[in-house]
């Protein structure tokens, strides 16, 4: 989905940086094995730039952005957060990749400050592509800054390369998440 550009008090927020692009991640030779490569379609929820609405009767209604499914409150700094998503995306192959609920994936962007450390959790899930065979689609569900307001940090796991997300997901392989 093409994101339409947000308008607040005279103030237009360009949301082209959440456009769906392709991507192909290669995953480089090692000894006798080539280079594999790994085409996506990457696509954003609402999700990495809205917050829910907490109280209806509270919410300025000309914050309210919606897409098919469901409204939400524009949120000014997962907005500005947000257009780092296409190079922490195009940098998957080299971060660390955790198991998330229901079969999901998160990784953690760590964003300096002035000497203040910010934890930026982006979480995503990834598919074969119904359309084109040998594709996948890279979908990004939400993306925030971790706070107390975002209840418990997600349970530190093993940690899953992304390449072994790509590959079995790729080959309809199951990726079992550790206990």
């Amino acid at each position: 989905m093409k994101w339409r550009p947000f308008t607040y008090q005279g103030t237009t927020y360009d949301l082209s940086h959440l456009h769906p692009f392709e991507w192909t991640y290669v995953l480089p030779a090692t000894g006798d094995k080539p280079a594999r490569h790994y085409p996506f379609v990457v696509t954003f929820s609402l999700h990495t730039f809205t917050k829910g609405i907490e109280d209806r009767a509270y919410v300025d209604t000309e914050l309210l952005y919606s897409d098919s499914r469901e409204e939400r409150e524009f949120d000014f700094d997962r907005y500005e957060l947000s257009k780092r998503l296409p190079e922490i995306v195009q940098s998957l192959g080299t971060r660390k990749c955790r198991h998330a609920q229901g079969g999901n994936f998160f990784t953690i962007d760590l964003i300096d400050e002035g000497g203040a450390s910010r934890s930026y959790e982006v979480y995503f899930t990834a598919s074969r592509s119904g359309k084109r065979q040998g594709r996948l689609n890279l979908f990004i569900q939400s993306a925030y800054e971790r706070t107390r307001n975002h209840g418990a940090r997600p349970e530190s796991k093993p940690p899953i390369r992304f390449h072994v997300i790509a590959h079995n997901t790729l080959n309809n392989k199951p990726i079992k998440a550790p206990k």
